[in-house]
């Protein structure tokens, strides 16, 4: 993916730059040396994926890291759900059979809260509903975890950096505690986290994929991590992602996604990888230990 410069914008509303240093992400859990687990979309393996039961249940297995996507309503609202279309995950089919192809951007935040977002998985979730950007970090806050937030689409959504970065500012997710330790945002879109690092210099922020390691000095002067499939990954490369320092003036990171099993866990620990994103944080974290 070319890497575009994008111009440096500042805004009031979202502070100034913090200068502490953001903790590397081995540093930020008990657990010891081992990579950081991250539960993808809440503990999805075990609830429905992105709905406050899942954050719920990765609390209550014990995991600190979770993961979600975030979109915009045709109305302008931000919506934590990861397909364009609510179809696989909702019954908009069954309560809008007439909006096909059920594209997030072409609901208002009123019609998509009266979808069910959990009968899908299971009936004992039925009436789960899609949260809000700020019902989520709510709920993150409430569970004392931490926040990996991808931008889904930002292609689909201009302007959705700014937008997010003020959400977590009125929250309170901007403030020294939040941003030194316990969010990155992330995104496959290498101009979309640049703009997030030029608005908001102090937030952690990662790049999903896997540059040619002749590109990863372009990426380091505005990613704090590369986010690769764990299919992607060998030992020499994450060795030379290590070796570049990210804008924070520390070693770039590696958080690989999507492992579910203790086998994959296994070997892309012992490539040295700093975070493993997965649906089943426990078997991950079985393994690794």
């Amino acid at each position: 993916m070319p890497v575009r410069a994008v111009a440096v914008t500042t805004t009031a509303l979202l502070g100034v730059a913090l200068t502490a240093p953001l903790s590397h992400a081995r540093a930020d859990e008990a657990a010891g040396d081992g990579p950081v687990v991250v539960a993808h979309r809440g503990a999805s393996g075990y609830a429905p994926e992105n709905t406050l039961a899942a954050v719920d249940r990765a609390a209550e297995l014990g995991f600190r890291w979770v993961e979600n996507d975030v979109q915009r309503t045709r109305d302008g609202e931000l919506v934590v759900l990861h397909d364009e279309s609510l179809a696989r995950t909702t019954d908009v089919e069954e309560v809008f059979p007439d909006r096909s192809p059920w594209k997030v951007k072409d609901f208002t935040a009123a019609e998509i809260a009266r979808l069910d977002a959990g009968s899908w998985f299971g009936p004992e979730y039925a009436g789960a509903r899609v949260p809000t950007l700020e019902q989520y970090v709510h709920r993150v806050e409430h569970n004392h975890q931490k926040l990996l937030l991808e931008l889904k689409s930002p292609g689909l959504y201009p302007g959705i950096e700014r937008q997010t970065l003020k959400i977590l500012a009125n929250e309170g997710w901007l403030d020294r505690r939040h941003v030194a330790g316990r969010l990155v945002v992330q995104s496959f879109d290498a101009d979309s986290i640049r703009t997030v690092h030029d608005l908001k210099p102090a937030v952690k922020t990662g790049f999903l994929g896997t540059p040619a390691v002749s590109e990863l000095p372009a990426y380091a002067e505005f990613a704090d991590q590369i986010n690769p499939s764990h299919g992607s990954l060998s030992m020499s490369y994450v060795s030379s992602v290590h070796a570049f320092t990210g804008p924070h003036d520390r070693p770039l990171e590696v958080l690989t996604w999507t492992v579910n099993d203790a086998e994959t866990a296994r070997r892309v620990a012992g490539y040295g990888v700093d975070g493993i994103i997965t649906n089943k944080p426990d078997v991950v974290r079985d393994a690794v230990d």
